[in-house]
């Protein structure tokens, strides 16, 4: 399992950097993560945790919550990750939502500790302990697995998030998948800024990076300025980011690529075919992935032309397209998109959401789309973002790569309004780019824009200019609250 992958690249690579900090010198080696999980086993097994207990990892430090959380998982318990962002008290709701944590482990005051649960203070130059409070741990959880896992929580419109569970093996089949796909090598410099309680960036960026024994470069957040000079000081090969980072990098100056850059991964959310555009000649590797499915489901080939719209072939996983009643469809037809595989859960966290699972191990993503004869997938977009116009269906992406067509807008979002009449209307909000001049006369212009280029049906009833949208910490924009916003609700709800 894990422990066994640390300690063969241990082994075999030593003192080759796992880990670099992108602002300091800081490092972890291939030898300091194994000496590392191991002081932090019997540091838990000490705490008296029981196999599969859980360990909330609040930690802020980017090299600090990876030694942490990868220490968990390889421990054989369950690793709970926890947004930093958020106040201290989300570990308190995360314990709860779990049923129950036996630590918290933290680079936070103890102030983020869940009353009678053991609370550890880690230090970050040291990668270690430097506190721990005694707690009482919970009972076992019959939810548990047998083996280390990370447990997560979708981010869903509606209702409670679903809890998602990862299993090891799962876990190190999709990151082998990745390193695979991507032909990583010893030799590869990763660089990472996207948040790492986040799926993505634990499998394809921490677990891809162990399988192919290379190198992570982490940073705490994404920064526009100087962001390819660092690519080049870190001598970084590929690039982890989402839409929201390529956006803005490719309309906020000239594309600056480091030598030895082979390639962009971008993930998180559909990458509109107008930034692809703007990135020129960089190659990409655009993917679609899900929290269930370990963050990677299908992904464009490095060397294969660009086919616009596209999110790639399926990686480790079979991809079904069906209609409303659940009969397959032909090629190029839009329906459910449906997965099924072995880095694909069977199920979530007490028995939510049974409707999604079929009897033969298919997983209902969400997610609309199609296929190609050659297994070519496009998503359409999500279920619930789908604009049913008077009995016309609204593809969201379709309107919005038409508005991100013009230089001045850096971003765009369509959704949904209520409408008396047609059931519902689509409505658009964009963001301009920084530097964009005559903004009092955007918002006619890519009314305009439209008309020229989208048929009457497809067309937003109102585009309004705005600074900023709701957004979750990965820097994608959260529809549900821009429904909200569109509905005339408070956009803090889901």
């Amino acid at each position: 399992m894990l422990q066994d992958r640390i300690e063969s690249q241990a082994g075999r690579r030593r003192d080759h950097p796992y880990l670099e900090d992108a602002r300091s010198g800081r490092r972890v080696t291939y030898r300091d993560l194994h000496s590392l999980t191991g002081s932090w086993r019997e540091l838990f097994i000490g705490l008296g945790l029981a196999p599969s207990a859980a360990v909330l990892v609040d930690v802020a430090d980017p090299l600090t919550f990876a030694v942490v959380h990868l220490s968990a998982i390889a421990g054989g318990f369950r690793a709970v990750p926890v947004d930093p962002g958020q106040p201290a008290s989300e570990t308190t709701r995360l314990a709860d939502l779990i049923g129950g944590a036996s630590v918290v482990v933290s680079d936070r005051e103890a102030s983020s500790a869940v009353p009678g649960v053991a609370f550890v203070r880690v230090d970050p130059d040291t990668f270690l302990p430097s506190v721990a409070i005694d707690g009482q741990a919970p009972a076992s959880n019959p939810e548990a697995l047998t083996t280390g896992s990370v447990v997560l929580f979708t981010s869903g419109s509606t209702g409670t998030p679903k809890g998602v569970e990862l299993p090891e093996p799962q876990l190190l089949f999709v990151a082998d998948q990745v390193a695979e796909h991507n032909r990583l090598s010893p030799d590869d410099r990763g660089f990472n800024a996207l948040p790492l309680f986040h799926v993505n960036a634990e499998v394809v960026g921490l677990l891809a990076t162990l399988a192919a024994g290379a190198t992570l470069v982490l940073d705490r957040r994404f920064r526009r300025t100087g962001f390819w000079q660092l690519l080049a000081e870190r001598r970084i090969t590929w690039l982890n980011a989402v839409p929201a980072v390529l956006a803005v990098l490719s309309k906020t100056g000239p594309l600056e690529l480091p030598p030895g850059l082979r390639f962009v991964r971008s993930a998180s959310a559909p990458l509109p075919d107008p930034v692809r555009d703007a990135l020129g000649d960089i190659p990409l590797v655009v993917s679609w992935g899900m929290t269930e499915g370990a963050s990677q489901i299908t992904a464009t080939p490095l060397d294969a032309p660009r086919r616009p719209g596209t999110v790639g072939l399926p990686v480790g996983c079979e991809v079904e397209v069906r209609d409303d009643a659940g009969r397959p469809l032909g090629p190029d037809t839009v329906g459910a998109l449906w997965v099924r595989g072995p880095g694909i859960v069977n199920r979530y966290l007490f028995g939510r959401a049974p409707e999604r699972f079929d009897a033969d191990g298919w997983l209902s993503t969400g997610d609309v789309g199609s296929i190609a004869a050659d297994g070519w997938v496009t998503l359409a977009g999500r279920s619930d973002d789908v604009i049913n116009r008077g009995g016309e269906k609204v593809y969201p992406s379709e309107v919005e790569d038409v508005l991100l067509g013009d230089d001045r807008v850096l971003e765009a979002v369509v959704v949904a309004r209520p409408d008396e009449v047609l059931g519902a209307v689509p409505v658009a909000y964009v963001i301009p780019h920084p530097t964009a001049a005559d903004l009092d006369a955007l918002a006619a212009d890519l009314a305009d824009r439209c008309v020229d280029q989208l048929a009457r049906f497809r067309r937003p009833v109102e585009i309004t200019v705005v600074d900023d949208l709701p957004r979750a910490p990965t820097g994608k924009i959260q529809r549900a609250k821009v429904r909200a916003l569109a509905d005339g609700a408070p956009a803090d709800g889901d």
